[in-house]
């Protein structure tokens, strides 16, 4: 199948909006993207976060701790809060 799309450094938006922490006592992390291709380090944090396959979802409560794991991964995982 042939690439008919390239991407350009220079396409695409100029600034994306930064995204807020969400504010909560427990919050969902979803793995969106594999971890395939990236840094055995980024496999060890998707690991740590209890996070196995693709897909896979859980809820921890928010901590400095689990900030700072997401902040290592943010490319490949979506976080929302949870409302009690």
């Amino acid at each position: 199948m042939p690439r008919t799309f390239v991407w350009h450094r220079s396409r695409g938006p100029q600034h994306t909006p930064k995204e807020t922490a969400p504010t909560g006592e427990l919050v969902k992390v979803t793995q969106v993207r594999s971890g395939i291709g990236h840094s055995w380090k980024m496999r060890l944090v998707l690991e740590s976060l209890g996070l196995r396959h693709h897909q896979d979802t859980v809820i921890q409560k928010d901590t400095p701790q689990l900030r700072g794991a997401i902040k290592k991964v943010r490319h490949l995982v979506q976080v929302s809060p949870i409302k009690e």
